[in-house]
């Protein structure tokens, strides 16, 4: 089989390799692209003639797959497969995984490094201390006791409900189907957007959920309230959560994802919104998730070769 990785992922050359090859084997014929190049001819280049492409978050359409037939699958070394064309691949047969679960710690714990720099007013406090200030107007609130809800409670949102409860928190959640998770209530999402100290977003990106959180929904949360968006960009409305934040809807938020991919557009219209902190798609970038990422990948590639598939998105 020829399986081409069109671009690398976060590890050494040398480290992926072994990986792949413990996994696969060596009879077969692996490439390795050490560069990004998301310029759909070069991915049409780089694609041709190969069964199995590995690819991450960049966009991979049928006028990609149309030019490459002897493509047979693809592994998204990502959760979120939304950038490539599915609909496609289920009409040519072409077998798709993700790496569902290598990056559940990572996300989680950023989350929480947003939850503890809003609510400790961290960045502030940095800034006020090298500037010759103090804590005046600076004090925060500790989370023990706030209410935390989480929409979406698949393997990310679960764990982060189960740190939400070791810091003391109520924990609630919204998903479409109710699960048993001790100690977490589950309620509608209006209940939960009203009732929630903080709310955290953990959905896939879908027909459905593309604008889940929009003026309506913000205009339902507390005014003391935190709003975190670690999952996809287009799940939230930018221009209705900058307006949430400007007009005093809520109390601050975080986001670490976009409407595209980082670089960002510096006149974007989060950037001008109050209490708002930023990062460009980092959450699930931690050197571990890399190293679990690229074993699962493996371990996927090694399960199609022997007839079988897992991770299986069609």
């Amino acid at each position: 089989m020829k399986i081409t990785f069109l671009e690398p992922l976060g590890i050494s050359g040398d480290s992926l390799k072994r990986i792949v090859e413990e996994a696969v084997g060596t009879g077969h014929e692996i490439t390795y692209y050490q560069d990004r190049n998301e310029d759909p001819q070069v991915l049409t280049e780089r694609s041709q003639g190969a069964d199995c492409v590995v690819l991450s978050n960049m966009k991979y359409g049928r006028d990609i797959m149309e030019k490459c037939p002897e493509l047979k699958m693809i592994c998204v070394a990502f959760t979120g497969v939304d950038l490539v064309d599915i609909q496609y691949c289920k009409e040519k047969g072409i077998r798709v995984c993700n790496c569902a679960g290598y990056s559940t710690v990572a996300v989680a714990d950023l989350v929480f490094g947003f939850v503890i720099d809003m609510a400790r007013n961290v960045l502030a406090c940095n800034d006020a201390v090298r500037d010759g200030g103090t804590k005046q107007g600076l004090v925060g609130f500790e989370l023990e006791g706030k209410k935390f809800g989480v929409i979406g409670a698949g393997a990310i949102g679960e764990r982060v409900l189960q740190i939400a409860q070791a810091f003391g928190c109520e924990t609630y959640a919204y998903n479409r189907s109710v699960k048993e998770i001790p100690g977490v209530t589950f309620v509608s999402m209006e209940e939960l957007l009203k009732t929630c100290d903080i709310v955290s977003v953990h959905v896939p990106q879908t027909s459905e959920t593309v604008g889940l959180m929009g003026e309506a929904q913000f205009g339902m949360m507390k005014k003391n309230a935190l709003f975190i968006n670690t999952a996809r960009g287009p799940i939230v409305d930018s221009e209705a959560l900058a307006k949430a934040l400007n007009e005093g809807w809520i109390a601050g938020a975080a986001v670490d994802v976009f409407e595209v991919e980082p670089p960002v557009a510096k006149d974007h219209v989060l950037f001008g919104a109050r209490n708002l902190i930023a990062t460009p798609h980092v959450a699930f970038a931690s050197e571990q998730a890399f190293e679990k990422r690229a074993v699962i990948v493996g371990e996927n590639i090694k399960c199609w070769l022997a007839g079988s598939m897992q991770n299986v998105i069609c």
